[in-house]
């Protein structure tokens, strides 16, 4: 007894139905996967901004060190492209880790850094104007929480992308000056997580074209980038809102 069998046309147009309908599923499958990203990071964020709040109510509301060293939030692994494993130690001797006990909370789950050269795992840097690293004339830096005004709109925490490896140092840019120094990171489809002062986080929906471009220059190790940017007058909405949130006691 013969069994009937699929022809050969019969295959090839189950084949294009089950293309077709990938082509339809695949971006939403891909924007709900994006979805989950951002809420992770947000999640992860939220978590380091409370041990951050946690880490001044229990020292006298002093702000824990925002440069990586020893007696900062994180430590410095060496060199800034160690071995994953040498960047996880460096993340425990912080002074944070006892209140975040968490690796994983210093990591988006879309930073792709954590393979190749110049592999990172630290996605998350400090404003430099909090208890960070000193710069200059352009802001006097917040040692304790009372110096923050409005701490409901100072960022503390961003994601910053540095292509030489781990994130060294605070997250710098010129207030006064009005320009661009160290990179954020897009990890969201041109949007950055940060946590602010209050312990809330929240994305960042970038809207400059210079900025955009000049962060994915960084992202891609595209030609041409280098760690300063002052956009053209028609572009400031993106510094000026980073300016009024930058975390100082002032800038002059």
């Amino acid at each position: 007894m013969r069994t009937k069998a699929f022809t050969l046309i019969e295959l090839l147009v189950v084949i294009a139905i089950i293309a077709v309908l990938m082509a339809i599923l695949m971006p939403s499958l891909r924007r709900a996967r994006d979805q989950a990203r951002r809420v992770h990071c947000v999640s992860n964020v939220k978590a380091l901004a409370l041990a951050w709040f946690m880490y001044k109510d229990e020292n006298d509301d002093k702000l824990v060190g925002g440069h990586t060293n020893s007696t900062s939030w994180v430590d410095a692994p060496s060199p800034a492209a160690a071995p994953i494993e040498e960047q996880y130690a460096a993340i425990r001797r912080g002074r944070l880790f006892p209140y975040t006990k968490e690796l994983d909370i210093y990591h988006c789950p879309a930073d792709t850094r954590k393979s190749g050269l110049n592999a990172a795992f630290l996605t998350f840097s400090v404003a430099g104007g909090a208890n960070g690293e000193d710069w200059g004339s352009e802001y006097t830096k917040a040692r304790i929480y009372s110096n923050l005004k409005r701490p409901a709109t100072k960022y503390v925490f961003v994601e910053e992308m540095d292509n030489r490896g781990t994130n060294i140092g605070s997250w710098q840019m010129n207030p006064r000056s009005r320009s661009w120094v160290d990179p954020l990171a897009m990890w969201h489809n041109q949007r950055t997580t940060m946590g602010f002062a209050d312990g809330h986080a929240e994305i960042r929906q970038w809207r400059d074209k210079s900025l955009i471009e000049w962060l994915e220059k960084a992202l891609y190790n595209m030609p041409g980038f280098s760690f300063s940017m002052t956009p053209p007058s028609d572009e400031y909405e993106d510094l000026e809102y980073m300016i009024d949130g930058f975390p100082a006691k002032s800038i002059p």
